[in-house]
């Protein structure tokens, strides 16, 4: 049965992760993460080149279908090598992607998901192309916005960065980003000011003129990841007005 075999992969998975662990590469990444990481401590190098052992290996007994249950439990883990093994499985089947697939693949923002670095791979790498190559459109990911997870409503806008590079309208992202303006968590301020950035350098005015709108009311943070590229005169513009005080 497939899901035995399936079981058998995880166990496989964590087993080599287990025996490759070093606590002191824990200890040493750990400080970039304060919700907390919970990792095994695997050599970058090692992973990379015993993913492509077991993609080879696998492949001939599960299909896509099957890698997606894999990644559903492998993310739903948590454990911070297992979710980024979860999505490059799942990079490796792009060319069958579909809207079921979209659906499918966003729950894992909301199921294991739990850093700033997985959210932004799994933006980048996975729910981007689904947009890039138009199998969903922006309104696909509006929801988003809104959710309980600041991991989901990060991706919402991180998710922007390479179709924004690649044509979408700066009309369309600038629009679908306005109520993530002010959001409460520091995450969300992070990631929607590093859109700004990018899309700045392509779409200089819209920006620029997005952010005049919204500098005296949106969080700093946005501001400053918005403009860190900007010349000290051009940030200058996006200081707050501080209200006059009644005399």
């Amino acid at each position: 049965m497939k899901s035995d075999q399936i079981a058998e992969v995880i166990k496989e998975v964590r087993s080599f992760f287990q025996a490759h662990g070093n606590p002191e590469l824990v200890k040493k990444y750990s400080r970039f993460f304060v919700e907390g990481y919970d990792a095994y401590g695997v050599d970058q190098k090692v992973i990379e080149s015993q993913r492509l052992i077991w993609f080879d290996r696998f492949r001939d007994k599960l299909g896509f279908n099957e890698f997606l249950q894999l990644g559903d439990l492998l993310v739903a883990g948590g454990k911070y090598e297992e979710v980024f093994l979860g999505f490059w499985f799942i990079k490796q089947f792009e060319k069958e992607f579909s809207k079921d697939t979209f659906i499918k693949l966003s729950s894992w923002l909301e199921n294991g998901i739990c850093n700033w670095a997985q959210t932004d791979v799994f933006s980048g790498d996975i729910v981007s192309p689904f947009l890039i190559n138009k199998i969903v459109e922006i309104d696909a990911l509006s929801m988003w916005r809104y959710s309980s997870s600041k991991w989901m409503r990060r991706s919402a806008a991180v998710s922007l960065i390479k179709p924004g590079q690649q044509g979408l309208s700066v009309k369309a992202i600038l629009d679908f980003i306005a109520p993530l303006m002010n959001d409460t968590e520091k995450v969300v301020h992070q990631g929607v000011g590093w859109l700004l950035r990018e899309v700045w350098k392509l779409y200089t005015q819209e920006v620029e003129a997005f952010l005049l709108q919204w500098k005296d009311t949106c969080p700093r943070l946005i501001i400053q990841y918005a403009t860190e590229k900007m010349t000290p005169d051009q940030k200058n513009r996006y200081k707050k007005i501080k209200p006059k005080k009644d005399i």
